[in-house]
């Protein structure tokens, strides 16, 4: 019994599927075609009309022309217009395009996409709208099909998203030559979230951002970017106020070939701070033609002292990189030079010359001595009043005995 119930609800459901997939029967001036048998449309012109069964509601027109399906095409859906488009002779979308929401109640269906296509390829301005008829996005296609300039909106009609191009493009939609700053003057733009609130304040000189707020629901700024000709400068703010993050970079003209042949962006400062606003970490860099090459790292107590200071140092052609620990009174705790395999890098690295240690009332403690392989050559500790307490000469297999002047 219980298989046939399982039988028969898999017979009801191939059933409705089949139903649900009904064959298009098409027509072309009168006459029955088959879009799949090229013999039915050979030579014919004309509009034709598929429509789901027989007598059932319009799916699809298609213009024929020679035989060749080549013009306007259109899709329906509850015996609606959905999306229209032309093709050319090797079947690519070419010309205007549009695509349209079901209509509410008794009303029309709504434009809900426009653009226009050159064989396949976007082109010039493409505009979509709100299934209220406002405006949500607006963008411009170079013939390469690259986007070069949009601005979205949001429901309420308010600028949500802005990229910029070179000169204008947007127009008569958006006043992009004004927002973009093209008109000799900085500009100043808000861009507002979904619900209608401020979230970001961006200017623009001759299409090129210039300074960029981001913003926390409150109002106060999260983010925040400025740009000149030769550099420019990202903070981060906490939802209080307190900088979290500063990053600071200048521009290289040597191109970079990933940004297509624009100038790179060097690194040279990296900061970041507590939540208390105090400094904790800093890293710094000089450009070179790496990029950026590691000049210095360094950290602190949230006393303010510093903990740990790394320098690459770079002596008679050898890149060498010394660390420095210290304790939270400020005075020195260790410090040592080693010889860096590459530059800027810890993997591989030699110690070198000798490395000392100092207990928080700056007394010198301990001594290690390396040759120039770096291994350990001379060890030596002091006591609290200076006193050597043990001096040994330190050999390659690890054996040691007191060293003798």
């Amino acid at each position: 019994m219980h298989g046939t119930i399982v039988t028969c609800l898999a017979l009801g459901l191939g059933l409705a599927a089949t139903s649900a997939r009904a064959v298009q029967s098409c027509e072309l001036n009168g006459q029955h075609v088959n879009p799949s048998n090229g013999s039915t449309t050979q030579g014919k012109t004309g509009l034709m009309r598929c429509r789901e069964g027989d007598g059932g509601p319009l799916q699809r027109e298609q213009e024929l022309q020679n035989g060749v399906f080549m013009g306007v095409v259109r899709f329906f859906k509850d015996g609606q217009l959905e999306r229209e488009h032309r093709v050319n002779e090797r079947g690519n979308r070419d010309g205007l395009a549009r695509e349209y929401a079901p209509a509410v109640g008794a009303g029309k269906a709504v434009l809900v996409r426009e653009e226009t296509l050159r064989d396949g390829r976007t082109v010039g301005l493409a505009r979509s709208w709100h299934p209220t008829g406002t405006l949500r996005r607006i963008s411009f296609h170079g013939d390469d099909e690259r986007e070069q300039a949009s601005a979205e909106f949001n429901v309420q009609g308010q600028l949500s998203e802005l990229r910029c191009a070179p000169r204008p493009a947007l127009g008569p939609d958006f006043d992009d030559a004004k927002a973009c700053g093209h008109g000799g003057a900085v500009s100043s733009v808000p861009l507002y979230g979904g619900k209608g609130q401020l979230r970001a304040r961006m200017s623009y000189e001759r299409g090129e951002r210039r300074r960029s707020e981001m913003l926390w629901e409150s109002g106060s700024v999260r983010e925040l970017q400025e740009i000149g000709a030769g550099g420019g400068f990202e903070r981060s703010f906490a939802a209080d106020g307190t900088k979290r993050r500063e990053v600071v970079w200048v521009l290289d003209e040597r191109p970079d070939r990933a940004a297509a042949e624009r100038p790179r962006r060097v690194v040279t400062l990296e900061q970041q701070f507590h939540e208390s606003g105090k400094l904790v970490q800093e890293k710094r860099w000089r450009p070179s033609e790496r990029g950026g090459d590691l000049v210095s790292e360094q950290r602190w107590y949230l006393n303010g002292q510093a903990k740990e200071l790394t320098e690459f140092l770079n002596a008679d052609g050898r890149a060498l990189r010394r660390e420095t620990a210290f304790h939270d009174n400020g005075r020195k705790a260790s410090e040592g030079l080693w010889a860096v395999a590459t530059a800027g890098r810890r993997g591989g690295d030699l110690a070198t010359g000798a490395h000392r240690s100092w207990d928080p009332d700056g007394r010198l403690r301990s001594e290690r001595s390396h040759d120039e392989r770096g291994r350990v050559t001379r060890e030596r500790e002091l006591d609290g009043s200076g006193a050597v307490v043990r001096d040994d000469e330190v050999f390659e297999d690890g054996s040691r005995k007191a060293f003798v002047k």
